[in-house]
């Protein structure tokens, strides 16, 4: 957990707090991803269903809510868990996940095969949805079972190290 903030000479020290105890991590640049809301203003004539807690279609917010799903346990779907009340209008891909963090780009390629398939009129292929996902590496917790990765935290230095001379170039 982030505690708190410093800035000294022009870089950003971060202060964190975990299961190992404080530690502290002096950075150039902090991209915080601290959460994702879809900006559905375009949408605002439409008639929608949205789960009021992700932002999602209505029959797709449980199946996706990240305090009980990861990528790994959201189960297939496809036309019918993204259909709207308005009409053939449908929301997919990573929008379609509403706030829920969890959107993998193969469940978007299957989101719109289904789609497809139901405005072609084929509503058995529209239903039988599929998505195979790796066992190990995009959805996985267990990063000692992804690509060889360490178990421990191991420190990574990006670019090259600082000039040690007082003098620059």
């Amino acid at each position: 957990m982030i505690s708190g903030f410093d800035v000294a000479n022009d870089r950003l020290r971060v202060l964190a707090t975990g299961a190992t105890g404080s530690d502290d991590l002096t950075v150039d640049v902090l991209v915080p991803a601290t959460g994702f809301r879809p900006d559905l203003s375009i949408l605002s004539e439409l008639r929608l269903e949205l789960d009021p807690a992700v932002d999602a279609p209505r029959q797709l917010g449980p199946l996706i809510d990240p305090e009980f799903h990861s990528c790994g346990s959201v189960e297939p779907h496809g036309e019918k868990a993204l259909s709207h009340p308005e009409p053939g209008f449908y929301i997919v891909g990573m929008k379609s996940y509403g706030r829920a963090p969890t959107f993998l780009m193969a469940t978007g390629y299957e989101q719109v095969r289904s789609i497809a398939a139901a405005l072609a009129g084929d509503r058995e292929a529209a239903d039988a949805v599929h998505l195979d996902l790796p066992e190990t590496g995009v959805c996985s917790a267990d990063l000692s079972a992804s690509c060889d990765a360490p178990t421990e935290p191991q420190l990574v230095t990006a670019g090259t190290p600082a000039p040690t001379s007082p003098t620059c170039c």
